[in-house]
């Protein structure tokens, strides 16, 4: 059995940019700057740098509606490559092939945001992990305190 989930949030470092492959697949790869949860002692917060590769619609999405700077969520599964460059050195590549993306952060347009914001309902904006309206959240009843459970 194998398990193999990635889930970041940060911000891109560039706009993202979306290519077509030869068999006309959409892709884009980009990097986003995570920050670390903790604080070393001598007080200077670190920022790792993650790649990550989307692919077809998700990279479409992502071209469209996110640029530099922008915070994203991105889940995924953690891949490892190697490729030989042009100048025939072999190159180890580890990358996020993400596949879901979406918004967080503070909605553009509101009290601190731009007037440029856009709304748009892809199946790769839906995320399990955004939060929801409490009246949304399921409702809960104790259980009586009996031996009769079924386990």
């Amino acid at each position: 059995m194998a398990f193999n989930k990635v889930i970041l949030m940060g911000n891109l470092t560039a706009d993202p940019e979306l290519k077509t492959t030869t068999g006309g697949i959409s892709v884009t790869s980009f990097t986003i700057a995570v920050g670390r949860r903790f604080i070393p002692k001598d007080g200077e917060a670190q920022t790792d740098f993650i790649n990550v590769v989307a692919w077809r619609q998700l990279a479409e999405f992502i071209c469209k509606y996110f640029n530099k700077g922008k915070q994203i969520l991105v889940c995924g599964s953690l891949q490892t490559r190697n490729f030989t460059d042009k100048e025939g050195n072999k190159r180890y590549v580890t990358e996020v092939v993400a596949d879901e993306a979406t918004f967080v952060g503070k909605k553009e347009g509101g009290p601190e945001g731009n007037s440029n914001a856009r709304t748009y309902d892809h199946p790769a904006a839906v995320s399990p992990y955004a939060s929801h309206p409490q009246d949304s959240q399921p409702k809960f009843e104790e259980l009586a305190d009996d031996d009769d459970l079924p386990f």
